[in-house]
């Protein structure tokens, strides 16, 4: 009886090897049934929440219209979400649960830098394409040929901007605030410095805070010392509603500029007057739209009741059209076949602007869009071209 017992165990274990053999990794698992499963990785909560969930929206938005018009190559999208709340160590634990038991083929996020230069190097590992839709600092790409952006660089922007600023407005001295724990911050803030210092335009302060930060007392007071023309803030919205809430407290009138973590209605409910005039450069603009924007920033009232789209919701759209384009021209929805596709990609008629990848897998997107807050919203100031080639 023993010895029966035994070799009907051993023959349950070999069917059990074989069994999980089948199921192990790449396109076989990932592509069994009718769906593709795209990952979200972001914040549905915190104060990077803001970022997190309209980029949701416009990938879910996509995934519903490619869906509708018959799917990726017989399939359907599923879009896998969860919250990591803004914090590094929840975008690590998120993005290897989509890898290993959500079985996503791509990943789109995380809106910012800092976790989408955690997250990077676990998809990279797990050959899954991993697309962010908002992240702009440096040191991203650079983890290995999975990872892309779809984001408008710091290194773009800020240059054009600071052109901008000197020949049109006049500004010749500039405040810098980085808040020094926020990897964002402290890449914006250099790529200021190193693009200001060939315009002709002077740091006069360079003050040092912290996200989370509630007293800048001090930075104000050494930056009215200093009579800038201009300060630039390259953190987020929150510390900048209260920095500037203390620079009117002071009686110093200069405005505030900065990237897209500036971008937030939470800017204006925080800041209130203080913030009136307070500039964001980044990549979309519902303003003097092109025809596939303006087609999209209709479909996108019709759906939310109204609402205009923002950045975060155009970038996670285009994040969807531009990995399923890939896919596409690769017949495939392996990432190792599309994501080659998606270096290739050239001139992308994208609702957030015209989208290029650069050999190294950065993107090239024009135009800029240079936002300003005037009555108690966000409204256009200038649209800037960028040069493709």
């Amino acid at each position: 009886m023993k010895r029966v017992t035994a070799l009907f165990l051993a023959g349950m274990l070999a069917f059990g090897a074989a069994g999980c053999k089948k199921k192990e990794g790449g396109e076989a698992s990932k592509a069994a049934g009718d769906t593709v499963k795209i990952g979200f990785l972001g914040a549905l909560t915190g104060d990077v929440g803001m970022f997190g969930k309209p980029t949701l929206e416009g990938m879910k938005m996509a995934a519903e219209e490619i869906n509708a018009a018959g799917g990726v190559l017989g399939k359907k999208i599923e879009i896998v979400e969860a919250d990591n709340r803004g914090d590094k160590q929840e975008g690590a634990s998120v993005t290897q649960k989509l890898i290993s038991r959500d079985n996503v083929v791509a990943i789109v996020g995380d809106p910012t830098t800092g976790i989408t230069k955690v997250a990077a190097p676990i998809a990279q590992k797990a050959g899954v394409v991993l697309l962010s839709a908002g992240a702009t600092g440096p040191g991203v790409v650079e983890t290995g040929d999975f990872i892309f952006r779809d984001t408008l660089l710091d290194s773009v922007a800020i240059p054009a901007c600071i052109d901008y600023f000197a020949k049109d407005l006049g500004y010749k001295k500039v405040a810098v605030i980085t808040s020094d724990n926020n990897d964002y911050s402290v890449g914006l803030s250099q790529t200021f410095r190193d693009a200001a210092k060939s315009k002709g335009i002077e740091i006069v302060s360079d003050e040092k805070v912290k996200d989370g930060d509630k007293d800048f007392s001090a930075q104000i007071t050494n930056i009215k010392a200093k009579k800038p023309s201009v300060i630039f803030y390259s953190g987020y919205y929150t510390e900048a509603a209260l920095i500037m809430k203390e620079a009117r407290k002071q009686g110093l009138k200069v405005v505030m500029f900065g990237g897209d973590g500036l971008f937030s209605p939470k800017l204006i409910e925080l800041g209130g007057d203080a913030v009136e005039g307070t500039m964001s450069a980044l990549g979309f603009s519902p303003e003097q739209a092109s025809p596939v924007t303006a087609k999209f920033v209709e479909a996108f009232k019709k759906k939310f009741n109204g609402a205009e789209p923002g950045l975060f919701d155009a970038q996670g759209y285009d994040a969807i059209l531009l990995l399923v384009d890939a896919m596409k021209r690769a017949n495939s929805i392996d990432p190792k076949a599309f994501k080659d596709t998606l270096a290739q990609t050239k001139k992308f008629e994208g609702v957030s602007g015209t989208i290029s990848m650069l050999p190294n897998r950065e993107p090239i997107k024009s135009p800029l869009a240079l936002l300003e807050v005037k009555g108690g919203k966000f409204v256009l100031k200038n649209k800037v071209p960028v040069k493709m080639d």
